[in-house]
């Protein structure tokens, strides 16, 4: 999957996200920030901030985690995709690494499915502070998200360590 790649490839020439605001995550301690369009819903959860694309064809969260709870927040991610029907389709997994504002980052993506079809999923893990971890987990229906590689771009490459 391209997405997570051409975030880092082409930051410096996004366009200013239309009605979003920059959230800092969690609230009650901020560990990163990060810009998600208002039309996609940007809520913050137990763990971090999830939205959805207007038309439902891009789910992305971004949770927290430290050196304790980095194993249990990578698998409730994967219990999520499975609970809403995601099927990852092991063998076409693609590793890459790239750089976000500073932050090294670590993809991982798969072709898969769930009861609409086809989908792409994946799942990134960066640092934006010594002993705390990010993790990207995206669901995509293919045929539908590439409508919006602009908004994903931008919102990949906003995010940021708090402060």
């Amino acid at each position: 999957m391209k997405t997570f790649i051409i975030a880092a490839a082409f930051a410096a020439f996004l366009p200013v996200i239309a009605q979003a605001e920059t959230l800092e995550f969690p609230s009650d301690d901020p560990v990163a920030t990060v810009t998600i369009p208002d039309s996609w819903g940007p809520k913050e959860t137990e763990t971090g901030i999830d939205a959805t694309s207007e038309d439902s064809a891009i789910y992305l969260s971004i949770d927290v985690a430290d050196e304790k709870t980095s194993d249990t927040i990578i698998d409730e991610a994967f219990a999520f995709l499975q609970k809403n029907g995601v099927s990852i389709e092991e063998k076409t997994q693609k590793e890459s690494e790239a750089e976000i504002n500073g932050m090294k980052m670590k993809t991982f993506d798969w072709d898969g499915s769930d009861k609409e079809g086809p989908v792409n999923i994946g799942v990134a893990v960066l640092s934006p502070a010594e002993g705390k971890l990010l993790l990207i987990t995206y669901w995509g229906t293919k045929g539908k998200q590439d409508a919006h590689d602009d908004e994903l771009i931008a919102i990949i490459s906003s995010l940021k360590p708090a402060g």
